[in-house]
C-alpha cells in the first residue's frame, strides 16, 4: 500500500527524512529566460564594475588594454561555459559547482566544492556591504547634510535583503531586472556621450593592441577583470526553478558570458576615449573611483551624475540580492545532502525560498559588518576602511574561490563524460572544457602570487597568505567533512550531488 510522504516521515536508505516531502525540492517554474538572465547579471553589478574595478585596473595595473583583456576572458569563459552548459543538461541541483565536481569526481571532491562554494560567495557579498555602506554615508552627508557611520546603512541593507531573500524568486527577479536594466541604460549613456565626445585623441582603437599587454602587471589584471564576470555561472543554481533547466539554463549562460564580454569591453574602452588612451592610467590614479562621474559631470552634467551616484548604490544592493540569493539555495541544496543540518534543506512557506539558508546568510553579513564596525574604533572612524578591507579583503577572497571551483568543474566535464562513454560523442565540448581549465589554473595562480597587490597589503604582509588560505581552508574542511561520511554514512556520501534526485530516491523507497 502506498503512504503519503507529505503525512508520513519515513527514513530513505540514506538516512534523510522524507518528511514533508514537498518542501525538499525548490518550486519549478518560477523563472523564464528573462528573470534567470536578470538574476544572474544582477551579480555583475555594471556600475560597480565600471566606477569601481576599470579605475583600479587602469590606476593600480597600468595597463592601457583593459578592453582586450575583458575579450581574452570572454573568450576563455565562453570556452568554460560550452562544457558547464552541457553538464547543466545533465545535473539539475541548487549546489551547481559541487554538484558538477561531485559527478565528476565524486562525493568526497564535492563535499570540499561544497564548503569552497559557501565560504566564497559569501565572502562576495558580505564584502560589498563595505563600499555600499561607504558610498551611502556619502551620499547622507552630500546630499541630507546627514553624518552616519558607513556600518549603519550597511546593516539596514543586510536586513532588506534578508528580507527579500525570504519572498518568491519571481518577485526577486522583477526587483534585480529593473535595477539592472536602469544601470545598464546609465552606462549606455555615458559609452554614447564619450564616443561623441572623445578626448584629444580621438577615436583611438589602442587599447585593442595587443601590444598593450605587455609587463608584469597583466596577470593581476587578469584577476580584477575576471571578477567583473562572476554572475554568469550562478545560473545552474536556479535550474530546480525554471520550467525547461536543459534549454534555459545553457542559453541564459552563453547569453550572460557573451553579453557581460561586449558591454564591459566597450564600456571600458569607452573610457580610454573619454581621456585618450596615453590619459587613461594617470586620469584613473588621479581620480581612482570618481573617474567615471568625474568625465560624466564634464559632458553630461551634474544632474546625471547625481543620479549616477544613486544608482551605484541601488546597483550595489542588487549585487547584494543576488548573491544572497545563491548562498541562501547553495546552503539549502548542501541541507539537504547532509552537507549542513537538514533545517537547511527545507524551503519556507508559500514562496517556496529557500528560508533558513536565506537566513544564515544574513547573520554572517551581520556579524561580518559588525566585526568591521568594532574594528573601525578610532574617533571619527577611517571612511576607507571599509572599502580598503571589507570590500577588498572579501571580494577577492571569494574571486579566488570562485576561480578555483570553475577550474575544477572543467575537469569535473571531462571525467564526467569519460566516465559515461561519452568522449567520442563529446570530444570537442571535452576540449573546450580541458583548456578552459589550463586557463582558469592560470589565473587563479597569480591570484595567488599576486594577492598583496589585489588587496593592498605590503609585500611583507601576513594577509597575501592568510586571505588566500581561507579558501584552502575551506577546501580541506570540506574534503575532510567528505572522508568522514564516506566512512561513517555511506548513504549519505552516496548521494552528494543528487539533490533532487536523492529526494525521489528517498521517496519511491518509502512509497
Amino acid at each position: 500500500m502506498t503512504t503519503d510522504s507529505s503525512r508520513t516521515s519515513p527514513t530513505a536508505p540514506g538516512g534523510i527524512s522524507t518528511f514533508k516531502g514537498e518542501e525538499r525540492a525548490l518550486r519549478a517554474d518560477r523563472l523564464g529566460t528573462g528573470g534567470l538572465l536578470l538574476s544572474v547579471l544582477a551579480a555583475t553589478a555594471p556600475l560597480m564594475v565600471v566606477a569601481g574595478v576599470m579605475p583600479t585596473t587602469f590606476a593600480v595595473m597600468g595597463i592601457v588594454g583593459q578592453p582586450l583583456l575583458f575579450v581574452v576572458l570572454g573568450v576563455v569563459l565562453i570556452l568554460f561555459s560550452i562544457g558547464y552548459a552541457e553538464m547543466s543538461r545533465h545535473v539539475h541541483n541548487a549546489g551547481a559547482f559541487y554538484a558538477y565536481i561531485s559527478r565528476g569526481l565524486g562525493g568526497t571532491a564535492g563535499a570540499g566544492a561544497a564548503l569552497v562554494a559557501l565560504v566564497a560567495y559569501n565572502a562576495l557579498q558580505v564584502g560589498i556591504y563595505g563600499i555600499f555602506g561607504f558610498e551611502v554615508s556619502g551620499l547622507l552627508a552630500t546630499y541630507a547634510d546627514l553624518e552616519i557611520a558607513w556600518w549603519i546603512p550597511a546593516l539596514v541593507a543586510a536586513l532588506a535583503v534578508g528580507l527579500l531573500g525570504w519572498l518568491k524568486i519571481d518577485v526577486n527577479a522583477r526587483v534585480l531586472g529593473v535595477l539592472l536594466v536602469i544601470e545598464v541604460l546609465l552606462v549606455v549613456v555615458f559609452d554614447i556621450a564619450a564616443i561623441a565626445d572623445p578626448g584629444k585623441e580621438g577615436l583611438s582603437l589602442h587599447a585593442f593592441n595587443p601590444d598593450t599587454l605587455t609587463g608584469a602587471g597583466v596577470g593581476t589584471a587578469l584577476c580584477f577583470c575576471i571578477a567583473a564576470f562572476l554572475g554568469f555561472e550562478q545560473a545552474p543554481v536556479y535550474a530546480e526553478e525554471t520550467s525547461r533547466p536543459h534549454v534555459l539554463v545553457p542559453r541564459v549562460m552563453f547569453l550572460a558570458v557573451g553579453g557581460v564580454a561586449v558591454f564591459f569591453a566597450l564600456s571600458s574602452w569607452a573610457l580610454t576615449v573619454a581621456t585618450g588612451p596615453s590619459a587613461i592610467v594617470g586620469t584613473s590614479q588621479k581620480q581612482s573611483a570618481g573617474l567615471l562621474f568625474f568625465l560624466t559631470e564634464s559632458r553630461l552634467g551634474g544632474t546625471f551624475t547625481d543620479v549616477l551616484h544613486v544608482l551605484f548604490v541601488t546597483g550595489m544592493f542588487a549585487a547584494l540580492l543576488s548573491f544572497h540569493n545563491v548562498v541562501a539555495r547553495y546552503a539549502f541544496a548542501m541541507g539537504r545532502e547532509g552537507l549542513l543540518p537538514a533545517a537547511f534543506g527545507r524551503t519556507s512557506g508559500s514562496s517556496g525560498a529557500p528560508g533558513t539558508g536565506s537566513l544564515l546568510q544574513t547573520v554572517v553579513a551581520v556579524v561580518v559588518v559588525a566585526a568591521f564596525a568594532i574594528a573601525d574604533d578610532k574617533p571619527a572612524g577611517d571612511p576607507t576602511a571599509p572599502v580598503l578591507h571589507l570590500f577588498t579583503w572579501f571580494g577577492n577572497i571569494g574571486a579566488l574561490g570562485v576561480i578555483v571551483l570553475m577550474a575544477a568543474a572543467s575537469l569535473s566535464v571531462v571525467v564526467f563524460f569519460v566516465r559515461r562513454g561519452a568522449a567520442g560523442t563529446q570530444a570537442w565540448r571535452l576540449v573546450t572544457s580541458a583548456l578552459a581549465g589550463i586557463a582558469l589554473l592560470v589565473i587563479a595562480g597569480y591570484t595567488v602570487k599576486d594577492f598583496e597587490v589585489l588587496v593592498g597589503a605590503g609585500p611583507d604582509s601576513s594577509l597575501s597568505w592568510v586571505l588566500p588560505g581561507i579558501i584552502g581552508l575551506a577546501a580541506l574542511a570540506g574534503v575532510v567533512l567528505g572522508l568522514v561520511l564516506r566512512a561513517r554514512a555511506p548513504e549519505k556520501h552516496a548521494r552528494i550531488g543528487l539533490g533532487n534526485e536523492a529526494f525521489q530516491l528517498d521517496k519511491a523507497a518509502s512509497s
